[in-house]
């Protein structure tokens, strides 16, 4: 049983930054799928970025370019820095983990390849922590 927990949620305003961390207590999990979801009220749960193991990444279009996604394996941890946020970034921030990564092909809109990425959908994770609330006013 991998257990998660989050921090760094928090109240900004339009415009500003919040980081938020989760711990993975397996001794395994470094080398675990990771990823962070979102919801907000009355929607359904939503994959914001993912980053396996060797540290390839995938993100929502909605966060493209203000979400990073990191890890730091030797501390289990992940990570999500969040720039730029806006009003309809406001949501409950969950961390996520599984054995492995599922990948799906997508089409890369600057080259035109075709490239695997790490998909995003909740039931590709099986372990989910409580949650941070991060809350964006404008």
């Amino acid at each position: 049983q991998v257990q998660l927990v989050e921090s760094g949620g928090g109240s900004v305003q339009a415009g500003g930054s919040l980081r938020l961390s989760c711990v993975a207590s397996a001794y395994a999990a470094n080398s675990y799928c990771m990823g962070w979801f979102r919801q907000a009220p009355g929607k359904e749960r939503e994959g914001v970025a993912g980053i396996n193991s060797a540290g390839s990444t995938n993100y929502a279009d909605s966060v493209k370019g203000r979400f990073t996604i990191s890890r730091d394996n030797a501390k289990n941890s992940q990570y999500l820095q969040m720039n730029s946020l806006k009003p309809e970034d406001t949501a409950m921030y969950y961390c996520a983990a599984d054995p492995s990564c599922t990948t799906i092909t997508q089409k890369d809109p600057l080259t035109g390849a075709y490239v695997a990425r790490l998909r995003l959908k909740n039931g590709d994770f099986a372990y989910w922590g409580q949650g941070t609330q991060v809350t964006v006013s404008s």
